[in-house]
């Protein structure tokens, strides 16, 4: 099965977060689990998933180390430590180097605890196999077997990345942050660059070691593009609100931790006088600083085409928490518990696949509303992008408007050059024409 490539800057896929976790290694916990990670060597022979070429005559394709190596940005990612970028940084954060400290190994390579390193384990892996399949150590000799079934294989410790939410969790887990990881505004200022992540675009756009065939679907299943995207969408809502309760205010700090909000609402040249209240901000005034709150706003969109009502909730809901974000902890806390239970009685209804009556209504939603200015800043305006094209290629409609699609993502080649009336324009002319 052929996987289409969604547009994205090449950048984004070598973000891999610094984190900002102090934890004793020996207490680290990996989501992947506790089992020893035998090490990329283990898979690496060409015996098993280190051949050449695709093995015509078997379930996998065996050449999935090569592909990984050559190909897949995060078999870099250790290497990336070592740059003139990186060493600027760790100097930059008082750090001895930047390939020694937890904080950049914690994402940049399969950073577990030595208890779990299997003999041919190497860091310089960087985030290697079992970094997303999980601890090869009790399912190692038997996942090839004849007659192993994939349950077996996950009750044994493999991680079932194939699922929507642990995927999304595994991955958001370091392109977006845990309460023990994630990219601080003291890491970004150091040089980091600006985090951006939408679930179903990197996987797309990773290079594909495995095919979705007959066997694949009898053993996995398959999840529709659109209903993985709206996964990606739902848990970075949730999980950035549960790192609003641990990290975003805290009881000692004059400054809360600015990683959390829009980046472009400081950064952004102050001859731009763009300021205006779109519908999510209502509560807020000029100046006051905005949550990156991207991920919510494609979720309200999302849920007008399933359950208006629900929808409305969650809208009132999200502005209340913008609100909140300016009084103290327990205010804020008070609106992301609400906003958590709001998302936990929607998640059935907003994980169910649509059909094409519905992905053809949500794009036209979200373009409506890009076209009105509602996507002001860069971000919400990245994720209104990455959605308007997952949607059209779920559409089997991405040649026919390909000029259309080129010319709007250009609008987002440059986020200190991004002009908002540039955006919402191209998003009316794509509107007018998907929607005559």
């Amino acid at each position: 099965m052929k996987i289409s490539m969604l547009r994205l800057p090449v950048y984004l896929f070598g973000l891999l977060v610094l984190g900002s976790s102090s934890s004793v290694m020996a207490e680290k916990n990996t989501i992947t689990g506790p089992h020893k990670h035998m090490g990329v060597a283990t898979c690496a022979s060409s015996v098993c998933h280190g051949k050449p070429a695709p093995d015509a005559n078997s379930y996998a394709l065996l050449n999935e180390y090569r592909t990984w190596s050559r190909e897949d940005l995060h078999s870099k990612a250790y290497k990336i430590l070592f740059n003139a970028e990186s060493k600027r940084m760790a100097k930059n954060l008082g750090l001895a180097s930047a390939h020694t400290a937890d904080i950049c190994l914690d994402c940049h390579a399969d950073n577990v605890p030595q208890s779990q390193r299997g003999p041919k384990f190497v860091i310089r892996d960087g985030v290697g196999c079992e970094a997303c399949h999980g601890g090869s150590e009790n399912w190692l000799d038997s996942h090839y077997k004849k007659g192993v079934t994939h349950a077996e294989n996950l009750k044994a410790g493999m991680y079932p990345t194939e699922s929507p939410k642990p995927r999304a969790e595994m991955c958001l887990s370091c392109h977006l942050g845990t309460k023990d990881k994630f990219a601080t505004h003291r890491i970004m200022g150091a040089g980091h660059p600006r985090l951006a992540f939408e679930l179903e675009t990197f996987t797309a756009n990773q290079p594909a070691h495995y095919v979705v065939d007959k066997d694949y679907l009898e053993r996995k299943g398959q999840i529709e593009s659109v209903t993985m995207w709206v996964a990606g969408v739902y848990y970075t809502a949730k999980q950035t609100l549960e790192l609003y309760n641990s990290h975003l205010l805290t009881a000692n700090g004059l400054i809360p931790e600015l990683s959390f909000y829009d980046c472009h609402a400081c950064h952004h040249p102050m001859d731009k006088k763009n300021w205006r209240q779109t519908s999510i901000e209502v509560g807020l005034k000029p100046g006051d600083l905005r949550l990156n709150d991207s991920a919510l706003q494609m979720l309200i969109g999302i849920s007008f085409i399933r359950d208006q009502e629900a929808a409305q909730g969650l809208l009132q809901l999200s502005r209340g928490l913008h609100v909140a974000s300016r009084k103290d902890i327990a205010t804020l806390r008070n609106a992301s518990k609400q906003l958590l239970n709001q998302l936990a009685g929607m998640e059935d209804m907003l994980l169910r696949n649509y059909n094409r009556n519905e992905i053809s209504e949500l794009r036209k939603r979200i373009l409506t509303k890009s076209a009105a200015g509602q996507y002001r800043d860069y971000t919400s305006a990245e994720q209104a992008f990455l959605a308007v094209e997952t949607l059209t290629l779920a559409l089997d409609q991405s040649e026919r408007y390909a000029n259309l699609m080129d010319s709007f993502y250009g609008s987002l080649a440059s986020e200190s050059a991004f002009q908002q009336t540039r955006f919402a324009s191209l998003a009316q002319r794509l509107l007018s024409t998907m929607y005559p």
